[in-house]
């Protein structure tokens, strides 16, 4: 893994990079997921809440169903936990995919503007296909699934991975996050974060600049937004 810098962008300087999580940044499938679990926690005879839903925001999928196996109280392996949620989300996204406001607008002027875009999300590919089929080819110059890394979110290892796949240094990449998760593994890994919360909060910190929406960014707004962080 490349070492790391705290260089911040200078005046009038785009990010080498711009690294995306997916889940509730560029696609709103959080209640995708919550509807798959609840529908679990009725078929096995569990127990499951919104708070429970809430705590597997942005961790790895590994990680979430061995969470479920011992708060949702279910005679399941986190592995047969992961493929039934995954069967769930996959169907329905493959109905319809919800677009975060902003999301594909600022991703293509990004593009246009010769911006490298990675996608960095700890959901595994066979999920991410779908979504991946609705956008122009070549939006994404590599893509990091949580099936592909060792350690997920919040460790720095996939944004690390993201970086190295695009030649680019960390602390030159903008990642943009929903999660305290997502965040916490992008600033490790070096990278300005722009923040935007949507189902949980974010706490406040350092390489962590805030965002209420993706609506009317643009690629020099980012930009300035991340030199402001």
């Amino acid at each position: 893994m490349p070492e790391t810098s705290t260089a911040p962008l200078t005046d009038h300087q785009l990010p080498a990079a711009v690294l995306w999580d997916m889940d509730g940044t560029l696609v709103d499938t959080e209640p995708y997921w919550i509807e798959t679990e609840y529908a679990m926690a009725e078929k096995y005879g569990g127990t499951w809440s919104q708070e429970h839903a809430m705590n597997l925001v942005g961790s790895a999928l590994l990680d979430s169903g061995d969470y479920i196996r011992v708060h949702m109280g279910i005679d399941r392996t986190p592995q047969q936990i992961v493929d039934e949620l995954l069967d769930g989300v996959v169907a329905r996204v493959e109905d319809e995919v919800p677009w975060r406001p902003g999301a594909r607008e600022l991703l293509t002027d990004l593009v246009g503007r010769g911006v490298p875009c990675a996608l960095v999300t700890m959901s595994w590919q066979r999920f991410v296909d779908p979504i991946l089929a609705q956008l122009p080819e070549g939006s994404f110059s590599t893509v990091v699934t949580g099936d592909r890394v060792e350690l997920g979110k919040p460790h720095p290892e996939p944004y690390l991975t993201a970086a190295a796949e695009l030649g680019v240094d960390p602390a030159e990449c903008v990642a943009i996050e929903d999660s305290n998760t997502g965040a916490k593994s992008a600033v490790a890994a070096g990278c300005t974060v722009v923040c935007v919360p949507h189902h949980v909060p974010i706490l406040e910190g350092e390489r962590r600049v805030f965002a209420d929406t993706l609506v009317g960014v643009d690629t020099d707004a980012l930009a300035k937004l991340a030199r402001d962080a």
